[in-house]
């Protein structure tokens, strides 16, 4: 079963006159095998001229930036307190952390709402016991 249906209202909308005639036109012109399937659904139903579905949701966060536009400016920012010491690339395990905690932010999840929380306190507590300039 396709899932475009699913995104479409369920009730039939009202077609013009012109629409209606097109409609019966068409119905007439499709063979008898192919018309099963109208028939099926009913031809009161069947809508020859849907409507486009909206288009997916982007989502961001209240910065309005995607998940993907996040994850690079973090990448790039050479002034980030926790970056990786050394020049080394970050690993693929550090990636994929901030990957995750990019989607659970933005997508509001409490489990990594709570993580950012937390890592904000900890720098502050960082900051001020001076560990951290």
């Amino acid at each position: 079963m396709s899932i475009a249906p699913l995104l479409r209202s369920d009730k039939p909308r009202q077609l013009t006159p012109e629409e209606e005639k097109l409609k019966r036109d068409l119905y007439e012109k499709i063979p008898p095998r192919r018309r099963r399937f109208i028939d099926r659904i009913g031809y009161e139903n069947w809508d020859p001229f849907p409507e486009p579905n909206d288009p997916i949701e982007i989502r961001t966060d209240v910065t309005k930036r995607t998940v993907q536009q996040l994850l690079k400016e973090f990448l790039q920012d050479k002034n980030c307190e926790v970056q990786l010491a050394g020049e080394d690339p970050p690993s693929d395990a550090f990636i994929q952390g901030a990957l995750e905690a990019a989607i659970g932010i933005v997508n509001k999840q409490d489990k990594y709402l709570g993580c950012y929380e937390f890592a904000a306190w900890y720098q502050k507590l960082l900051k001020k016991e001076g560990h951290l300039q």
